[in-house]
């Protein structure tokens, strides 16, 4: 490195710590939470590798390990089935001081009904004191298992045989829709998720919102005691509307729904203690991020004081500081553009990784990972090197003719090495498009893929600022950056302006596809630049 480059490399170190430090700064310091003890946490037990759907439980230690923990902050906690794990949680509850809201799981089958029904009853009568409500039901209206008759007859059968409050629980609008369900329950339950509404709000606006529905609950139920069953907000996953999952948004929700709640006397219960990686194959990452504490049973967030969105950003810092530098020597740099280049593509590599070590729920994401990020930092090492050796200039990426070339010409077959930097540029373009389908026609719970394509997105757009695009002139080559820059425009319309996120993440993917579409328009204009001067001629 000469000595002329000192400076631009200090400014470059210093642009990477402000690059982190600026998002990860310390947030919401003065928002302060009336009462350091919650009234109630869902309580799922399942730790990472557990789940319901597979049947595989934790043990008895693990749960009662977890409830110490949550009678630090909580005074009990609410389940959602009786029959689930070999272990008594009343009396497990009752060791640490907690009381327990019973739940009993209901759907579509009437023997295991049957079955839910029998074991509520049993451990309400065997823990009276500790058992304080008995749940007969968690949404099955919404899901539509039960008809509200069937559901009526099941409430009825449970509070007959148990001396506790019974309450059912669901999302508040079908409680409007249902109301003659109320007749049957000791406690009108309501579910108030903003995050998950039709038509999702920010933070401030959700806590408005739940103060509204909670009065009108209200005085459409007069004289019934009204519970918040669930409420909360996730701390990573997808942006819908401005409603934007966060670790310091979720801070900022529980702090000024407790106080409300404090400050109005209402009855709540928070989803949830920890966070459930299961939830990732029905819910998407935002489902399995509502946890109070990680799946590890490590706190999330302060409950007072400043919150940091990603606390481990100093390392993350250091982390891409010292690959840039590694990249500058095994990928010769000879100008301040490409240093400029080697900071950037290291800081997207670090961010990639940063957040794809957050979202590994199973074996399939472990595995995307295993392929997505060696490939990320080959890219960016070919990049580097294919710009020291022939002065910044890229050879043409002449994606699926190149594709077919390797696959059936024994001459590119010998000359792989040459064309590795252009396969791989087409492969992650191709997966681009493809995930931009999904976010098109079904982005539900798919989050914007930054990670995927921090590398590939960083390379498009050194490209375009160094005016290096693919020469192109085959219209089928072109077609994988044409259906991204579709699902780009498409995706921004359908989140909307609000969703910054979304909005951000259609510019990057204009950004990807630009360099083969800008060639595509280049190598056309020269060609009929080309006819025309032949014409003339």
């Amino acid at each position: 490195m000469r000595a002329a480059r000192l400076p631009i490399l200090l400014l470059l170190i210093l642009a990477t710590i402000a690059a982190w430090y600026w998002p990860n700064r310390p947030q919401a310091g003065r928002i302060k939470m009336s009462d350091a003890r919650f009234h109630s946490v869902s309580y799922a037990p399942f730790r990472n590798g557990q789940s319901p759907l597979t049947k595989n439980f934790p043990t008895a230690g693990d749960v009662a390990q977890d409830l110490r923990l949550i009678a630090k902050h909580a005074n009990g906690i609410r389940t959602y089935s009786s029959l689930e794990g070999n272990y008594d949680i009343g009396a497990l509850a009752k060791q640490v001081g907690l009381k327990v809201w019973v739940g009993i799981w209901l759907g579509p089958n009437p023997r295991d009904n049957a079955r839910e029904m029998a074991a509520g009853i049993a451990e309400a009568n065997a823990h009276p004191h500790t058992d304080t409500r008995i749940v007969v039901g968690n949404e099955v209206l919404l899901r539509r298992d039960l008809s509200p008759e069937s559901l009526i007859a099941d409430i009825d059968y449970v509070k007959a045989r148990v001396h506790q409050p019974v309450a059912y629980a669901d999302v508040a609008s079908f409680w409007f829709q249902f109301p003659q369900i109320a007749k049957h329950v000791d406690i009108v339950m309501i579910h108030l998720l903003p995050y998950w509404q039709n038509h999702p709000v920010n933070v401030n606006a959700a806590i408005a919102r739940i103060a509204r529905t909670i009065a009108k609950t209200e005085k459409i139920f007069p004289g019934k005691r009204i519970s918040v069953g669930e409420t909360g907000w996730p701390s990573r996953g997808r942006w819908r509307g401005d409603a934007a999952p966060s670790r310091v948004n979720e801070a900022i929700f529980l702090r000024k729904f407790v106080t409300l709640a404090d400050r109005d006397h209402v009855d709540y219960n928070l989803i949830e203690a920890f966070d459930q990686s299961w939830k990732y194959h029905d819910e998407g990452i935002a489902g399995a991020n509502w946890g109070i504490w990680n799946a590890q049973r490590q706190p999330k967030f302060p409950l007072a004081g400043p919150v940091i969105e990603m606390p481990h950003w100093p390392t993350d810092a250091a982390t891409a500081i010292g690959l840039a530098l590694l990249l500058t020597l095994s990928a010769p740099v000879r100008d301040a553009r490409s240093l400029i280049g080697a900071f950037a593509l290291a800081n997207a590599l670090v961010y990639a990784a940063a957040i794809t070590g957050h979202v590994l729920y199973d074996t399939s994401l472990v595995l995307c990972a295993v392929i997505n990020l060696p490939a990320q930092i080959l890219l960016a090492w070919l990049f580097l090197r294919r710009r020291a050796g022939r002065a910044g200039a890229i050879q043409a990426a002449q994606t699926i003719w190149l594709l077919r070339a390797t696959l059936f010409g024994h001459a590119a077959l010998r000359d792989w090495r040459t064309h590795l930097f252009d396969h791989l540029w087409f492969l992650f373009l191709v997966t681009a498009a493809i995930m931009q389908m999904m976010l098109v026609f079904d982005p539900r719970y798919r989050d914007a893929p930054f990670a995927v394509f921090a590398v590939p997105g960083v390379i498009a757009l050194l490209r375009l600022t160094a005016r290096d695009h693919a020469t192109i002139s085959d219209w089928r080559d072109i077609l994988p950056s044409a259906i991204l820059a579709i699902g780009a425009v498409a995706s921004a319309v359908i989140a909307g302006w609000p969703n910054h996120e979304f909005m951000i993440w259609s510019a990057c993917a204009l950004i990807l596809a630009a360099p083969g579409l800008l060639g595509f328009a280049a190598t056309m204009i020269k060609k009929s630049g080309d006819n025309h001067a032949h014409l003339r001629a």
